[in-house]
């Protein structure tokens, strides 16, 4: 008998780019893949590879047989990082993923979390990182398929002279930039820009200072980020180009020429796996610094492979147990 996977929330962007993803990687060992929303999606149709599913409803589904539940929902489903369950980013700390039998939930990081660490964690191996300053630009679609509706109806309608509010976003969206992702805290950051904070901490073991400003932009799919990094030793930037291009299975992939054009952008990495480093250059401002820009498809690396590469794993290692 093989593995029965039920994927939670399957008709928004995150679920619809999971099972695509599973399509994509399915594992002989994986039986049957189901389809869960809530009521009001019961009966719809969603892709499947080759094949469709229907959505059932989720209010009324059985998980007994059910081997895996993949969550694909929002912060308010997940608010806090317990102790004890393993935050896990397969190409970084893998061998954490064992650890999920504590409390039998495996968390999926931070979109901007993910694709920051990627690239860094490469770095922390040739030089310490000592402190982390970082800009995003998130697309809408981290925000869900009706912030996506929301930026497309506002920019019709702005060339159609006719005004529409905002019901996603605090302020219009379409021509503009929003400095709010997530729910505001008490200190004045944004639960995005706390998630970074703790989640380098926990995923990298290394008490690091890191400090965010998440901005939304018009942007469909896509994340882009400005990072400035201070190492606590000298890194020049061609060694930080030869620790990003010569690291094997790293899921990053440089390109940093100093030519027009020559850098990578959000529409360039729509359906990309990978996450790419542009710009790589010295910050003269401090002893040992350098700034990049870094981006990545948030609904691919930033939540559906990184959640299917933690699949993979974890099917692995329990059927190489069941043989024992």
């Amino acid at each position: 008998m093989g593995y029965k996977i039920a994927v939670i929330g399957a008709t928004g962007r995150v679920g619809r780019e999971v099972l695509s993803t599973l399509a994509e990687f399915q594992d002989e060992a994986i039986d049957c893949v189901i389809a869960l929303a809530s009521k009001k999606s019961e009966g719809k149709k969603v892709s499947f590879g080759d094949k469709e599913l229907t959505v059932l409803c989720l209010e009324d589904y059985d998980f007994v047989g059910t081997n895996v539940a993949i969550f694909c929902a929002g912060s308010h489903v997940s608010e806090e990082m317990k102790e004890g369950v393993p935050l896990i980013i397969p190409e970084i700390n893998k061998e954490k993923i064992m650890e999920y039998k504590n409390h039998n939930i495996i968390s999926n990081p931070n979109c901007t979390t993910i694709q920051m660490l990627l690239v860094l964690h490469l770095l922390h191996q040739k030089a310490k990182i000592k402190r982390i300053v970082a800009s995003t630009y998130q697309s809408t679609s981290g925000a869900g398929k009706a912030a996506m509706d929301e930026l497309y109806d506002q920019t019709k309608k702005i060339f159609m002279n006719e005004a529409k509010k905002p019901k996603i976003f605090s302020k219009q969206i379409a021509f503009n930039c929003i400095p709010h992702v997530g729910e505001f805290m008490e200190n004045g950051s944004t639960e995005e820009e706390w998630k970074m904070q703790e989640e380098t901490k926990k995923i990298l073991e290394e008490d690091i200072k890191v400090t965010a400003t998440c901005v939304r932009v018009p942007v469909f799919i896509g994340h882009a980020m400005a990072v400035n990094v201070e190492f606590d030793q000298h890194i020049t930037e061609e060694q930080a180009r030869e620790v990003l291009s010569e690291a094997e299975d790293s899921g990053v992939l440089v390109y940093n020429r100093r030519e027009d054009s020559e850098y990578i952008t959000q529409i360039d990495v729509v359906q990309e796996n990978a996450v790419y480093v542009s710009r790589i250059r010295r910050d003269n401002t401090v002893e040992h610094g350098l700034n990049m820009w870094i981006v990545a498809d948030n609904l691919r690396k930033g939540a559906a492979l990184n959640i299917v590469q933690i699949l993979e794993i974890l099917i692995r290692e329990h059927l190489s147990i069941k043989c024992i």
